[in-house]
């Protein structure tokens, strides 16, 4: 969708928390530049209730007044094209990025509920910030470096997968000579040709279908490919057939741990088919990450990502060819030494370093008893 710009407008936090919205700024634009002036993180509107914006973690009333469903409606049919409010009217849920300008951009959902009209919507960053800035383990780089085979994010959605997965490109872009190709619903981050050549594909407005744009992947002659979601099987298989040819793919996927992807992934096939299923998995997977976003205590960052990093190794792989995945979380930890990181000695290591207040820390894990023995100084696993 082109980028669509507006005259500035005025947006500022007042004593209670509010978020000021000035009312003269133009339609639907006046909430995204209220978002982007206060440095906020998602919008939410709907009908007769007043719109929100989530900062810090946190969601805070604007001073706009409750709107109707009309309203609504109006405001997001204004910022869709013909075809988009078309398929939004027919499916009752929509995914676009939208552009306020070339910095200020957005991933929106519009969706209905109880008959009305919703919008969520998450504000990118204008820039990809690199491993560092986003306080991710060193073992990211190592992950980034991989020319052939399969990463994949997991995580639920709002963990910062999407951020992650694009300073693993960003780092790619900076460092190879290849031919980058992403798979995106919608594009979130843009990137701008550095060592790399890239191409994105937006679903909707690039090509017709996620599958027609997995159909037609392997003649763009890629090196690099983003698929932006494993949702269904074909996906998954075109992934591992990229894999197998000598493309490096990454990937996300909703899951609760790094071993639970895997679950994840078998779930999408008949019991049949596991088997060479699993297979390709340990034939191709070089790294699976779990992330969530906790809240910081730190200063300028509002929230940090904790990570569990599993890596392929040959104890991995026979856990996974002998359908062992509820022990994958032991190999984790007993291999800390090649990189691999536990969820919870990651909470333990914020927490010390004072990035995470402990009852964060203890809410965000698996295993708050196991946690508790971490931070005593006490390590379960070999």
């Amino acid at each position: 969708m082109p980028d669509q710009t507006t005259d500035a407008t005025k947006a500022v936090e007042t004593n209670s928390g509010e978020v000021a919205v000035k009312t003269s700024a133009p339609r639907i634009n006046r909430f995204f530049e209220a978002v982007a002036k206060v440095e906020g993180s998602d919008l939410h509107i709907k009908a007769d209730a007043i719109p929100r914006i989530r900062k810090g973690g946190k969601l805070m009333q604007t001073s706009s007044p409750p709107m109707k469903n009309s309203e609504i409606e109006s405001m997001v049919q204004e910022m869709l094209s013909a075809e988009h409010w078309r398929e939004f009217s027919q499916r009752g849920s929509l995914d676009v990025a939208y552009a306020i300008s070339p910095v200020d951009r957005f991933r929106v959902n519009i969706f209905r509920q109880r008959g009305m009209v919703s919008l969520a919507a998450r504000r990118i960053n204008p820039k990809i910030p690199n491993f560092s800035q986003l306080n991710l383990p060193p073992i990211f780089e190592k992950i980034a470096e991989n020319e052939q085979g399969l990463v994949i994010l997991a995580g639920i959605t709002g963990s910062g997968k999407s951020t992650t997965i694009a300073a693993m490109l960003e780092q790619v872009n900076e460092r190879r000579s290849c031919h980058i190709v992403t798979i995106e619903d919608p594009i979130e981050y843009l990137y701008v040709d550095k060592k790399a050549y890239i191409n994105q594909r937006e679903v909707g407005l690039d090509v017709e279908s996620f599958g027609d744009a997995i159909r037609f992947l392997m003649r763009e002659d890629p090196d690099v490919i983003l698929i932006g979601e494993m949702r269904d099987r074909n996906t998954f298989q075109a992934a591992v057939q990229a894999a197998e040819t000598g493309h490096m793919v990454f990937s996300t996927i909703h899951a609760s741990s790094a071993p639970g992807a895997i679950t994840r992934l078998l779930e999408l096939f008949p019991p049949d088919m596991h088997t060479n299923m699993r297979q390709a998995i340990a034939g191709n997977i070089k790294a699976i990450v779990f992330q969530k976003l906790v809240p910081s205590i730190k200063s300028g960052m509002e929230r940090v990502p904790v990570v569990e990093v599993m890596l392929t190794s040959p104890s991995v792989r026979k856990y996974i060819l002998e359908g062992r995945e509820n022990e994958l979380g032991q190999v984790i930890r007993g291999e800390r030494h090649s990189g691999m990181i536990d969820f919870n000695d990651m909470l333990a290591e914020l927490v010390q370093n004072e990035f995470v207040m402990s009852k964060d820390a203890y809410a965000a894990s698996p295993n708050p008893d196991e946690l508790r023995m971490r931070m005593k100084g006490i390590k379960t696993g070999t």
